[in-house]
């Protein structure tokens, strides 16, 4: 198993294995930026829709 850097064990350390509301994660990833740049997060929502039903079509 490959060794993990000083700054992916300080963040395993932060971070624990639950669901977070959304502010609380937020702020946890703000906390947690140290890269020289601007760091992007990207999200995914299961909506738990049913695309063939007209009505429960997302705009």
């Amino acid at each position: 198993m490959a060794k993990l850097s000083k700054r992916a064990r300080l963040i395993r350390e932060k971070v624990e294995a639950r669901d977070y509301e959304i502010n609380e994660a937020i702020n946890l990833l703000k906390e947690l930026a140290t890269a020289k740049f601007k760091e992007s997060v990207d999200v995914s929502v299961n909506l738990g829709i049913d695309a063939r039903k007209s009505d429960q079509n997302v705009r």
